[in-house]
């Protein structure tokens, strides 16, 4: 059975489907429903039938909590029946009050404490206790409780560019890789300049990093393959087509959002825009180090440094946010 992968899905899913969830409601509600793993869910407050018709009607529940919301995204390099490693950690965290929202690419060759055993590559963590010691390792990390979590897999990353019908990128140069041990079935052949990319095509894009500046550049074209899909989610003919895309990605999802957490997170997403999103890797480099262990090549991080930095990101949301009256009655 494929593992689950996920690097951006969510954040894509909730802020990118939001403004037609209204059309297609029961959509979404079957949707969440088929993806979440939160025991005792039940859709009966957010779903029905419609009195005088066989119609199933939604009500889209709001996002009442004025806490800051953080969701780590996930994509394991599962294969076979092999647990793997994440391949790509991300958190999208998100201020319901002041709607500013932030997406991390947080580098999985951070040196980090794995609670339980002891200190390795980031990346470790989630073959030792998947999805929930990942959770919990990137929450003592980045100082910040880490609420929820998505996970995906290969298949689930390729159907869901699929379903949306390709993405344009402008691939920056060649890229090249090959390798014997996967069988070829993961192999990168990429030529530079503008391509319509599938979602063979655009695996291949966001998972190079055979270059002189490896993950740092892999994590940015992920982030960038985000914004651009996104950017098609919220098109005109991939409005329409939302039903079809959530049940092509469905099997291949997993969450531990409740669905109707998952629809007033959708809820959320109405008045953020998504070219307004910070986007940028943790640890930036500037709180790097190299390091040696053993004879591996790890990267180091100032932990306290590290947390204060994310704090600061947090308190200029809110500084940002205030109006001239508010600044004016102070």
């Amino acid at each position: 059975m494929l593992k689950k992968w996920l690097w951006g899905t969510a954040l894509t899913l909730a802020l990118a489907i939001t403004g037609v969830v209204v059309y297609y409601g029961y959509s979404i509600v079957h949707f969440a429903n088929s993806i979440s793993t939160a025991s005792g869910t039940s859709n009966s407050s957010s779903s029905g039938t419609d009195s005088d018709s066989d119609t199933p009607t939604t009500t889209i529940p709001r996002w009442e909590g004025q806490e800051r919301v953080n969701i780590l995204l996930l994509g394991g390099d599962s294969r076979g029946d092999d647990a793997g490693r994440s391949d790509s950690v991300m958190v999208a965290s998100i201020d319901p009050v002041t709607k500013k929202a932030h997406l991390f690419s947080v580098l999985r060759d951070t040196y980090v404490a794995i609670p339980g055993h002891g200190k390795s590559r980031l990346n470790a963590a989630f073959s030792y206790g998947g999805a929930e010691l990942t959770k919990q390792t990137v929450s003592d990390l980045l100082g910040i409780p880490i609420q929820h979590y998505v996970y995906t897999d290969f298949t689930g990353f390729m159907a869901l560019v699929d379903a949306v019908g390709g993405i344009d990128i402008d691939v920056e140069k060649d890229m090249y890789y090959t390798s014997k041990a996967d069988k070829h079935m993961y192999d990168i052949d990429l030529k530079k300049g503008l391509q319509h990319m599938d979602g063979k095509t655009a695996l291949q894009y966001v998972r190079f990093r055979h270059d002189a500046t490896s993950d740092f550049t892999r994590t940015e074209r992920q982030r960038i393959f985000m914004t651009e899909l996104a950017k098609k989610m919220q098109s005109t003919t991939s409005l329409f087509k939302i039903p079809d895309i959530l049940e092509a990605i469905a099997p291949y999802i997993e969450t531990d959002l409740s669905p109707t957490q998952m629809l007033k997170l959708a809820s959320l997403g109405f008045d953020i825009h998504v070219n307004d999103i910070d986007q940028q890797q943790i640890p930036p480099n500037k709180l790097l180090t190299n390091e040696l262990v053993g004879s591996a090549q790890v990267l180091g991080v100032d932990v306290t440094k590290l947390q204060s930095y994310i704090q600061k990101l947090f308190e200029e949301d809110a500084a940002s946010s205030e109006t001239p009256s508010s600044e004016e009655q102070n």
